[in-house]
């Protein structure tokens, strides 16, 4: 096997998923055959700095059929699910693992690129985007770093390696991860060769699909800090091309704060997030929406917060909150009020009450909003017939139910339809 140039610089003691049976059995097939198999990527790279492990993946030498073999002959349910690219997907009970084997990329197209398997793990190393992701570890732990990613972790230095716009041209979505892995893994300054790099190649960005788009998007807005990181990529104008609208990255900066803070906040919310960062008005969240390819679900909320800011009238109070909460419906209206409390802080911090805010909240998380006690059938049983008119006589209904802060009950809004229909009908 090749790669004897790279070392082993450091060794880990086992950690739970390391030593999980799933894990073993997996590593254990892949070794029948003689073989060698590492894990490699994020899994490594956050074991060394304590963090959680979600994904395992895995890289070895014995090419995709021979995989789907050692597997198959373990009991292991193989998946071949990018056989064409060296990727196998082992099934243990709940468990996936992605086995890849080694490969170089002989011509990039993007997304994909042609490649070539090969047994040097330094070669399958040196394809990879940035030098924390090229870490690669044995079974027992011995961590294996051909270009300085342990020293990069260690310093919160985000680094490509080799050269960085080589790197981006053979996938221009690297740019955008290399900004998303500052905001999770950097210190600043960041690299400035990849930042560099990024502005140079930005005028590359349109030509990504607006789901890839989303996907770090979506990521990066879960970061701690995602203003910051916004900022240095409109700085270097790696928003421009991809974002419409005006940004507003203080209110993004102020909602972060706000979340930490307030109840029934949902921090973290990467939609709402994106929603505080750009100034949203109808036309701007529905051009927005299908730049970024948004489903329906995410469609309808983006443009739900980008309506009109009604939810806190001047001098409002519960009984207002309610009637709010009941039309707009409570995540709607804790999205607008979530948002308006960052904008305030932006425009105005530190100049004005947030009494009013903290209320619209706790109103939001205390009461579920009912629904009206009578129904279209009642109206016909009470002689109105069927139509337009049952509609309109229970919204005439509902709107003074509504304004008597929802307390009348059955019996009573039935007293108040049938009035209704006798006004309408004499």
């Amino acid at each position: 096997m090749g790669g004897g140039a790279v070392t082993a610089i450091r060794r880990m003691a086992p950690k739970s998923w390391m030593t999980a049976a799933a894990t073993r059995a997996v590593m254990k097939a892949l070794a029948a055959g003689g073989g060698a198999a590492r894990f490699v990527g994020g899994c490594v790279r956050d074991s060394i700095l304590g963090l959680p492990v979600g994904d395992i993946d895995i890289a070895t030498h014995e090419p995709p059929q021979r995989v789907i073999e050692l597997l198959t002959a373990a009991g292991i349910k193989a998946l071949p699910t990018g056989i064409e690219h060296g990727t196998i997907t082992a099934v243990v009970g709940a468990e996936h693992f992605e086995i890849t084997t080694l490969r170089l990329d002989v011509k990039t197209h993007g997304r994909r690129a042609d490649v070539v398997f090969t047994d040097d793990w330094s070669e399958d190393a040196a394809r990879r985007d940035l030098t924390i992701n090229a870490l690669s570890m044995t079974e027992g732990g011995d961590i294996h770093d051909p270009f300085g990613g342990l020293e990069d972790l260690a310093a919160g230095r985000v680094r490509f390696v080799g050269d960085a716009e080589t790197r981006i041209t053979e996938d221009v979505l690297r740019l955008l991860r290399f900004f998303r892995f500052h905001a999770y893994y950097g210190q600043p300054p960041a690299d400035a060769e990849g930042l560099a790099a990024a502005g140079k190649l930005a005028h590359l960005l349109p030509t990504l699909s607006g789901e890839r788009v989303w996907a770090e998007f979506r990521r990066l807005l879960c970061a701690p800090d995602p203003a910051a990181i916004f900022q240095l990529m409109a700085d270097h104008g790696a928003l421009g091309p991809l974002l419409v609208g005006t940004l507003w990255i203080a209110r993004l900066a102020a909602l972060v704060e706000v979340e930490a803070n307030a109840a029934a906040a949902a921090a973290g919310d990467p939609l709402r997030r994106l929603a505080a960062l750009i100034k949203l008005d109808e036309t701007t969240a529905r051009a927005l929406a299908e730049r970024l390819r948004f489903s329906r679900r995410e469609r309808a909320r983006l443009l739900a917060m980008a309506g009109a800011d009604d939810s806190l009238p001047p001098d409002a109070g519960p009984r207002q909150f309610r009637a709010a909460i009941y039309r707009l419906g409570t995540a709607t209206f804790r999205d607008r009020v979530v948002l308006a409390l960052a904008g305030q802080r932006a425009e105005r911090p530190g100049t004005a009450s947030e009494a009013e805010f903290t209320t619209a909240l706790e109103v939001s998380a205390a009461w579920p909003p009912p629904d009206l006690p009578i129904r279209g059938e009642d109206a016909v049983r009470l002689g109105l017939a069927p139509g337009p008119g049952v509609g309109q006589a229970l919204a005439r209904v509902e709107a003074w139910w509504i304004d008597e802060d929802f307390t009348p009950d059955r019996a009573v809004c039935l007293a108040r339809l049938k009035a209704v229909i006798g006004g309408a009908t004499g």
